[in-house]
Protein backbone atom coordinates (compact mmCIF):
# COMPACT_ATOMS: atom_id res chain seq x y z
CA UNK A 1 0.00 0.00 0.00
CA UNK A 2 1.45 3.34 -1.08
CA UNK A 3 1.63 6.36 1.20
CA UNK A 4 -0.47 8.43 -1.21
CA UNK A 5 -4.25 8.04 -0.88
CA UNK A 6 -4.91 10.33 -3.87
CA UNK A 7 -2.50 11.17 -6.66
CA UNK A 8 -3.35 13.21 -9.77
CA UNK A 9 -0.88 14.29 -12.44
CA UNK A 10 -1.39 16.99 -15.07
CA UNK A 11 -5.12 17.61 -14.58
CA UNK A 12 -6.80 19.80 -17.21
CA UNK A 13 -10.43 20.92 -17.12
CA UNK A 14 -12.10 23.04 -19.79
CA UNK A 15 -15.70 24.05 -20.48
CA UNK A 16 -17.07 24.05 -24.01
CA UNK A 17 -19.04 27.12 -25.01
CA UNK A 18 -20.67 28.48 -28.15
CA UNK A 19 -17.41 30.18 -29.03
CA UNK A 20 -14.06 29.26 -27.51
CA UNK A 21 -13.60 26.86 -24.64
CA UNK A 22 -12.63 28.15 -21.20
CA UNK A 23 -9.51 26.37 -19.91
CA UNK A 24 -10.24 26.35 -16.16
CA UNK A 25 -7.49 24.03 -14.83
CA UNK A 26 -4.07 23.94 -16.48
CA UNK A 27 -1.83 21.00 -15.59
CA UNK A 28 -2.64 20.65 -11.88
CA UNK A 29 -0.73 18.06 -9.82
CA UNK A 30 -2.20 17.02 -6.48
CA UNK A 31 -1.15 14.40 -3.91
CA UNK A 32 -2.87 13.70 -0.59
CA UNK A 33 -1.15 11.18 1.67
CA UNK A 34 -3.04 8.92 4.05
CA UNK A 35 -4.05 10.71 7.22
CA UNK A 36 -2.85 14.09 5.95
CA UNK A 37 -4.69 17.32 5.23
CA UNK A 38 -4.00 19.42 2.14
CA UNK A 39 -5.31 22.95 1.57
CA UNK A 40 -6.24 24.55 -1.75
CA UNK A 41 -6.07 28.32 -1.48
CA UNK A 42 -6.52 31.20 -3.90
CA UNK A 43 -8.89 33.96 -5.00
CA UNK A 44 -12.42 33.22 -6.13
CA UNK A 45 -12.26 31.77 -9.62
CA UNK A 46 -8.83 30.21 -9.17
CA UNK A 47 -10.14 26.70 -9.81
CA UNK A 48 -10.17 25.34 -6.26
CA UNK A 49 -13.76 24.09 -6.25
CA UNK A 50 -13.35 22.78 -9.79
CA UNK A 51 -10.71 20.35 -8.50
CA UNK A 52 -13.05 19.21 -5.72
CA UNK A 53 -15.97 18.65 -8.08
CA UNK A 54 -13.71 16.91 -10.64
CA UNK A 55 -12.67 14.40 -7.96
CA UNK A 56 -16.33 13.50 -7.45
CA UNK A 57 -17.39 13.60 -11.10
CA UNK A 58 -19.78 16.47 -10.38
CA UNK A 59 -18.74 18.90 -13.11
CA UNK A 60 -21.24 20.21 -15.64
CA UNK A 61 -22.01 18.20 -18.77
CA UNK A 62 -20.01 20.58 -20.97
CA UNK A 63 -16.80 19.97 -19.00
CA UNK A 64 -13.86 18.13 -20.54
CA UNK A 65 -11.50 16.46 -18.05
CA UNK A 66 -8.07 15.18 -19.02
CA UNK A 67 -5.24 13.83 -16.88
CA UNK A 68 -2.04 11.85 -17.36
CA UNK A 69 -2.64 9.78 -14.24
CA UNK A 70 -5.20 9.58 -11.44
CA UNK A 71 -5.15 7.05 -8.62
CA UNK A 72 -7.18 6.70 -5.43
CA UNK A 73 -6.39 4.14 -2.73
CA UNK A 74 -3.99 2.27 -5.04
CA UNK A 75 -6.59 2.03 -7.82
CA UNK A 76 -6.87 3.82 -11.14
CA UNK A 77 -9.43 6.62 -10.87
CA UNK A 78 -11.53 7.74 -13.82
CA UNK A 79 -12.57 11.36 -13.28
CA UNK A 80 -16.07 11.15 -14.75
CA UNK A 81 -19.54 10.56 -13.23
CA UNK A 82 -19.42 6.78 -13.78
CA UNK A 83 -15.82 6.41 -12.65
CA UNK A 84 -16.40 8.19 -9.34
CA UNK A 85 -19.97 6.99 -8.62
CA UNK A 86 -18.86 4.13 -6.37
CA UNK A 87 -16.69 6.49 -4.30
CA UNK A 88 -19.23 9.25 -3.65
CA UNK A 89 -20.79 8.94 -0.22
CA UNK A 90 -18.57 5.98 0.68
CA UNK A 91 -14.81 6.43 0.29
CA UNK A 92 -15.07 10.15 -0.48
CA UNK A 93 -17.43 12.55 1.31
CA UNK A 94 -17.87 16.27 0.83
CA UNK A 95 -18.89 19.21 2.99
CA UNK A 96 -20.44 21.64 0.55
CA UNK A 97 -19.93 25.37 0.68
CA UNK A 98 -23.33 26.62 1.83
CA UNK A 99 -24.90 24.87 4.83
CA UNK A 100 -28.13 26.77 4.16
CA UNK A 101 -28.79 24.82 0.95
CA UNK A 102 -26.98 21.55 1.64
CA UNK A 103 -29.92 20.06 3.53
CA UNK A 104 -33.37 19.13 2.22
CA UNK A 105 -35.97 21.35 3.96
CA UNK A 106 -38.71 18.69 3.52
CA UNK A 107 -37.14 16.04 5.75
CA UNK A 108 -36.06 15.96 9.38
CA UNK A 109 -32.39 15.93 10.28
CA UNK A 110 -32.72 12.35 11.50
CA UNK A 111 -34.21 11.14 8.21
CA UNK A 112 -31.38 12.76 6.27
CA UNK A 113 -28.70 11.31 8.54
CA UNK A 114 -30.23 7.86 8.08
CA UNK A 115 -30.50 8.16 4.28
CA UNK A 116 -26.88 9.26 3.87
CA UNK A 117 -25.74 6.00 5.47
CA UNK A 118 -27.78 3.54 3.40
CA UNK A 119 -25.19 3.10 0.62
CA UNK A 120 -22.37 2.65 3.13
CA UNK A 121 -24.23 0.25 5.42
CA UNK A 122 -26.96 -1.38 3.28
CA UNK A 123 -27.58 -4.27 5.73
CA UNK A 124 -28.11 -2.09 8.81
CA UNK A 125 -31.63 -1.46 10.10
CA UNK A 126 -33.16 2.00 10.27
CA UNK A 127 -32.93 1.87 14.06
CA UNK A 128 -29.18 1.17 13.90
CA UNK A 129 -28.61 3.96 11.39
CA UNK A 130 -30.70 6.35 13.49
CA UNK A 131 -28.65 5.56 16.60
CA UNK A 132 -25.40 6.09 14.70
CA UNK A 133 -26.70 9.41 13.38
CA UNK A 134 -27.69 10.56 16.85
CA UNK A 135 -24.29 9.60 18.29
CA UNK A 136 -22.30 11.41 15.59
CA UNK A 137 -24.56 14.46 15.83
CA UNK A 138 -23.64 14.65 19.51
CA UNK A 139 -19.96 14.14 18.63
CA UNK A 140 -19.93 17.28 16.46
CA UNK A 141 -21.30 19.39 19.30
CA UNK A 142 -25.07 19.51 18.69
CA UNK A 143 -26.83 19.79 22.04
CA UNK A 144 -29.83 17.51 22.72
CA UNK A 145 -28.97 15.37 19.70
CA UNK A 146 -31.85 12.96 20.39
CA UNK A 147 -34.39 15.77 20.21
CA UNK A 148 -32.71 17.56 17.29
CA UNK A 149 -32.95 14.43 15.15
CA UNK A 150 -36.70 15.13 14.86
CA UNK A 151 -36.23 18.78 13.86
CA UNK A 152 -36.17 20.31 10.37
CA UNK A 153 -33.25 22.28 8.89
CA UNK A 154 -35.02 25.66 9.20
CA UNK A 155 -35.01 25.17 12.97
CA UNK A 156 -31.20 25.23 13.05
CA UNK A 157 -28.82 28.18 12.92
CA UNK A 158 -26.18 28.37 10.19
CA UNK A 159 -23.51 27.03 12.52
CA UNK A 160 -25.70 24.13 13.64
CA UNK A 161 -26.54 23.26 10.03
CA UNK A 162 -22.85 23.13 9.22
CA UNK A 163 -22.34 20.74 12.13
CA UNK A 164 -25.10 18.55 10.70
CA UNK A 165 -23.39 18.54 7.30
CA UNK A 166 -20.10 17.57 8.97
CA UNK A 167 -21.93 14.76 10.80
CA UNK A 168 -23.32 13.52 7.47
CA UNK A 169 -19.79 13.34 6.07
CA UNK A 170 -18.49 11.49 9.14
CA UNK A 171 -21.28 8.93 9.11
CA UNK A 172 -20.07 7.33 5.88
CA UNK A 173 -16.59 6.88 7.39
CA UNK A 174 -14.77 8.20 4.30
CA UNK A 175 -11.11 7.78 3.49
CA UNK A 176 -11.05 11.30 2.04
CA UNK A 177 -13.12 14.25 3.25
CA UNK A 178 -13.41 17.29 0.98
CA UNK A 179 -14.48 20.53 2.65
CA UNK A 180 -15.38 23.30 0.19
CA UNK A 181 -15.20 26.66 2.00
CA UNK A 182 -16.66 25.06 5.17
CA UNK A 183 -16.87 28.36 7.12
CA UNK A 184 -17.69 30.88 4.39
CA UNK A 185 -21.28 31.60 5.48
CA UNK A 186 -20.58 31.71 9.22
CA UNK A 187 -19.74 34.54 11.59
CA UNK A 188 -16.38 34.62 13.33
CA UNK A 189 -17.49 32.91 16.56
CA UNK A 190 -19.28 30.05 14.82
CA UNK A 191 -16.40 29.74 12.34
CA UNK A 192 -13.99 29.10 15.21
CA UNK A 193 -16.31 26.43 16.62
CA UNK A 194 -16.62 24.65 13.25
CA UNK A 195 -12.84 24.73 12.79
CA UNK A 196 -12.46 23.11 16.20
CA UNK A 197 -14.97 20.40 15.25
CA UNK A 198 -13.04 19.64 12.05
CA UNK A 199 -9.73 19.62 13.91
CA UNK A 200 -11.01 17.23 16.59
CA UNK A 201 -12.60 15.02 13.93
CA UNK A 202 -9.33 14.72 12.05
CA UNK A 203 -7.41 13.83 15.20
CA UNK A 204 -9.98 11.20 16.16
CA UNK A 205 -10.63 9.52 12.80
CA UNK A 206 -7.28 10.03 10.99
CA UNK A 207 -9.24 10.81 7.82
CA UNK A 208 -7.40 12.46 4.92
CA UNK A 209 -8.73 15.90 4.10
CA UNK A 210 -8.81 18.37 1.22
CA UNK A 211 -9.69 21.85 2.48
CA UNK A 212 -10.78 24.39 -0.14
CA UNK A 213 -10.58 27.99 1.06
CA UNK A 214 -9.64 31.56 0.19
CA UNK A 215 -8.42 32.03 3.77
CA UNK A 216 -4.80 31.36 4.66
CA UNK A 217 -5.82 31.42 8.32
CA UNK A 218 -8.19 28.48 7.91
CA UNK A 219 -5.57 26.55 5.92
CA UNK A 220 -3.03 27.17 8.69
CA UNK A 221 -5.47 25.81 11.28
CA UNK A 222 -6.41 22.59 9.49
CA UNK A 223 -3.74 21.59 6.96
CA UNK A 224 -0.30 20.00 6.82
CA UNK A 225 0.51 21.28 3.33
CA UNK A 226 -0.92 23.88 0.98
CA UNK A 227 -1.39 24.27 -2.78
CA UNK A 228 -1.61 27.91 -3.89
CA UNK A 229 -3.63 28.38 -7.08
CA UNK A 230 -4.08 31.26 -9.47
CA UNK A 231 -6.34 31.16 -12.55
CA UNK A 232 -6.33 27.36 -12.64
CA UNK A 233 -2.55 27.07 -12.26
CA UNK A 234 -0.57 25.86 -9.25
CA UNK A 235 1.98 28.58 -8.43
CA UNK A 236 3.37 27.32 -5.10
CA UNK A 237 3.19 24.19 -2.96
CA UNK A 238 4.75 23.09 0.30
CA UNK A 239 4.31 22.51 4.03
CA UNK A 240 1.89 25.05 5.47
CA UNK A 241 4.32 26.50 7.99
CA UNK A 242 7.06 26.89 5.37
CA UNK A 243 4.81 28.53 2.76
CA UNK A 244 3.19 30.90 5.24
CA UNK A 245 6.46 32.01 6.81
CA UNK A 246 8.61 31.89 3.70
CA UNK A 247 6.39 32.51 0.65
CA UNK A 248 8.31 32.64 -2.62
CA UNK A 249 5.81 33.27 -5.38
CA UNK A 250 4.68 36.91 -5.75
CA UNK A 251 1.04 35.79 -5.78
CA UNK A 252 1.40 33.92 -2.50
CA UNK A 253 3.07 36.98 -1.00
CA UNK A 254 0.22 39.17 -2.24
CA UNK A 255 -2.42 36.83 -0.81
CA UNK A 256 -0.77 36.87 2.61
CA UNK A 257 -0.50 40.67 2.49
CA UNK A 258 -4.29 40.82 1.99
CA UNK A 259 -4.99 38.78 5.14
CA UNK A 260 -6.41 40.80 8.03
CA UNK A 261 -4.77 40.17 11.39
CA UNK A 262 -7.66 39.77 13.91
CA UNK A 263 -5.28 40.55 16.79
CA UNK A 264 -3.96 43.81 15.34
CA UNK A 265 -5.26 47.08 16.87
CA UNK A 266 -7.95 48.78 14.81
CA UNK A 267 -6.70 51.62 12.64
CA UNK A 268 -9.38 53.42 10.61
CA UNK A 269 -6.72 55.25 8.56
CA UNK A 270 -4.92 52.12 7.40
CA UNK A 271 -5.57 51.08 3.81
CA UNK A 272 -6.38 47.44 3.16
CA UNK A 273 -4.00 45.61 0.84
CA UNK A 274 -5.33 44.50 -2.54
CA UNK A 275 -3.97 42.80 -5.64
CA UNK A 276 -4.27 45.26 -8.55
CA UNK A 277 -5.53 44.14 -11.96
CA UNK A 278 -7.91 41.37 -13.00
CA UNK A 279 -7.80 37.61 -13.41
CA UNK A 280 -6.94 36.74 -17.05
CA UNK A 281 -9.55 35.63 -19.58
CA UNK A 282 -9.49 31.83 -19.38
CA UNK A 283 -10.83 31.49 -22.91
CA UNK A 284 -7.58 33.09 -24.06
CA UNK A 285 -4.94 32.12 -21.53
CA UNK A 286 -1.78 34.25 -21.84
CA UNK A 287 1.53 32.68 -22.74
CA UNK A 288 4.20 32.47 -20.07
CA UNK A 289 3.53 33.19 -16.41
CA UNK A 290 -0.21 33.33 -15.71
CA UNK A 291 0.32 36.00 -12.99
CA UNK A 292 2.66 38.25 -14.99
CA UNK A 293 0.09 40.96 -15.82
CA UNK A 294 -0.56 41.62 -12.09
CA UNK A 295 2.92 40.90 -10.75
CA UNK A 296 4.93 43.77 -9.20
CA UNK A 297 8.15 41.85 -9.92
CA UNK A 298 7.46 41.25 -13.59
CA UNK A 299 10.56 40.66 -15.74
CA UNK A 300 11.22 40.43 -19.47
CA UNK A 301 11.32 36.62 -19.49
CA UNK A 302 7.91 36.34 -17.80
CA UNK A 303 6.30 36.02 -21.22
CA UNK A 304 7.75 32.49 -21.20
CA UNK A 305 6.54 29.63 -19.03
CA UNK A 306 8.34 29.89 -15.66
CA UNK A 307 10.48 27.05 -14.30
CA UNK A 308 9.60 25.01 -11.24
CA UNK A 309 12.00 25.96 -8.46
CA UNK A 310 12.64 24.11 -5.22
CA UNK A 311 13.28 26.12 -2.07
CA UNK A 312 13.51 23.17 0.28
CA UNK A 313 12.33 19.58 0.32
CA UNK A 314 8.66 19.66 -0.65
CA UNK A 315 8.50 23.44 -1.13
CA UNK A 316 8.22 24.45 -4.79
CA UNK A 317 7.14 27.53 -6.71
CA UNK A 318 6.81 28.45 -10.40
CA UNK A 319 8.58 31.73 -11.07
CA UNK A 320 11.53 33.23 -12.94
CA UNK A 321 12.79 34.78 -9.70
CA UNK A 322 15.28 32.59 -7.90
CA UNK A 323 14.89 31.90 -4.20
CA UNK A 324 16.80 34.38 -2.07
Amino acid sequence: MTEALLSIENLHVSYRGKGRSAHILDGVNLTINRGKSVGLVGESGSGKSTIAFALLGLLADNATVETDSARFDDRILRLDPKGTASLRGTDIAMIFQDPMTALNPMFTIGEQLVDIQRRRFPKSSKRQLWQRGEAVLADVGVQDAAGRMHRYPHEFSGGMRQRVVIAMALLVEPKLLIADEPTTALDATIEAQVVEVLHEMRQRTKVSMLIVSHSMGLIAELCDSVVVMYAGTVVETGPVREVLHNPRHPYTQALLACEIDPNAPFDATQDLSTIPGNVPDLTNRPDGCIFAARCPSRQVQCHQKPPQREVDHGHHYACWREAA
